[in-house]
């Protein structure tokens, strides 16, 4: 069998589940009732095929998108859109021109978001009050309460964190500048898969007009330095020091544990890269001893606090998928462009584009994350922020279907 054939045996396949867990995401988003009227624990009164306001707007972008995607490939669209699509597909800017942009562009979101850091976050989130405990005690983990015990097994996020406010007097700086770095490498690794600066530039701007990551990019207790640490393992992937990607991949699980379910998505990165076979070979060992590792570490801290968190509930994984479409009420762009973005990304994937199967892995993979993270522990609550990921991976996906046509991987 070839390896072209092989190749989008694969590209099928992950279209196929894609398909499925987005379908499923956008059920709980048309039948808000539907999940959790069958799961919850006590009597209640929920309409679960009550339809939601989302239904048409949903339904439209849906058939409009896949219409004009229709029009266009059969070369049927008016010659003004046809010419549009063509341009934006085919148009580039320079590399000193990306710079400038791109600098003004964080200028200006610098300028706008700096006066949240005076926000006393007290006054923010109750959580707050956990983190400022946890934080009077660190690095012990010795409390009573499992909560700011369980805060301290997040060593780097802690250090960072401490650092912040012992030394820059300024617990929310370093998360600032976390979410600025998150801007950054979203640019960066979008520009690396499309091979094309403009679509890194499109990129940026997808991330910033989000509610749920500017709603969360300065706040200390919800910190992205997790999202930050994971976006360099991937992009280093395919740079000269691949060999970070392990490192900085356990940088971001000790920075938040949530991270773990995300190394499989890591290996397909690894697997559609165009580093030499032998680089991938020592990477995906790399990851096997990383998982081995961070596996032994909790392991070893569960029966001082892990053990008390640990559960396994059916029904809480299907209310995972319930926590993204409620998450992403505040996030119309990520409702109504996900499903045409799947199939771009498929698209974009048979015509060679071959790292659009790992935005497609990313992008389902952040989403499915909650469920998973729900079905072995009630510890944790499925908060927006979680989904921020996601909305990089949108903001990346959203980038690489304006790669070239023609564009090889």
């Amino acid at each position: 069998m070839s390896q072209t054939v092989i190749s989008n045996s694969i590209s099928y396949i992950i279209f196929i589940i894609s398909l499925i867990i987005v379908g499923i995401s956008l059920i709980s988003v048309i039948f808000p009732a539907l999940i959790i009227s069958t799961t919850y624990d006590f009597p209640n009164t929920l309409e679960p095929l009550e339809i939601s306001p989302w239904l048409f707007p949903l339904s439209f972008s849906i058939i409009a998108s896949l219409f004009i995607g229709f029009l266009y490939k059969s070369k049927k669209l008016p010659s003004f859109l046809y010419s549009g699509i063509k341009f934006l597909l085919n148009f580039e800017i320079s590399k000193k021109t990306s710079i400038i942009t791109g600098s003004v562009i964080l200028l200006i979101y610098i300028i706008f978001s700096s006066g949240e850091l005076l926000i006393d976050e007290k006054t923010q989130w109750p959580d707050y009050y956990i983190l400022e405990e946890a934080l009077e005690i660190w690095p012990s983990t010795d409390h009573w309460s499992v909560y700011i015990a369980e805060q301290n097994t997040r060593y780097v996020r802690m250090f960072l964190l401490d650092f912040s406010q012992n030394v820059l007097e300024n617990i929310k700086i370093l998360p600032f500048l976390a979410s600025i770095l998150v801007i950054v490498f979203t640019a960066l690794i979008t520009t690396q898969i499309a091979k094309k600066r403009f679509a890194g530039i499109i990129s940026m701007l997808i991330l910033l007009q989000s509610v749920t990551f500017t709603d969360f990019d300065t706040i200390a207790v919800y910190e992205n330095f997790w999202v930050l640490f994971y976006l360099i393992s991937i992009y280093s992937i395919n740079k000269k020091w691949w060999y970070a990607s392990p490192i900085t991949y356990i940088l971001a699980i000790f920075s938040k544990a949530f991270v773990a379910t995300y190394f499989w998505m890591n290996l397909m990165f690894i697997y559609r890269s165009e580093i030499p076979k032998k680089s991938k070979i020592i990477l995906f060992l790399s990851y096997a001893v990383v998982i081995t590792i961070t596996y032994a570490i909790f392991e070893s801290s569960r029966s001082i606090i892990y053990n008390e968190i640990i559960t396994f509930d059916f029904d809480s994984f299907l209310n995972g998928f319930a926590g993204w479409g409620n998450s992403m009420q505040v996030d119309p762009l990520a409702i109504l462009f996900i499903f045409p973005l799947i199939v771009g990304l498929f698209k974009k994937s048979l015509n060679g584009v071959k790292q659009a199967d790992s935005i497609l892995i990313l992008i389902i993979g952040t989403i499915i994350a909650a469920p998973l993270v729900s079905f072995v522990t009630d510890f944790y609550f499925i908060l927006p922020y979680r989904f921020i990921p996601f909305i990089v991976a949108m903001a990346i996906g959203i980038g690489v279907l304006l790669a070239k046509e023609n564009s090889t991987q």
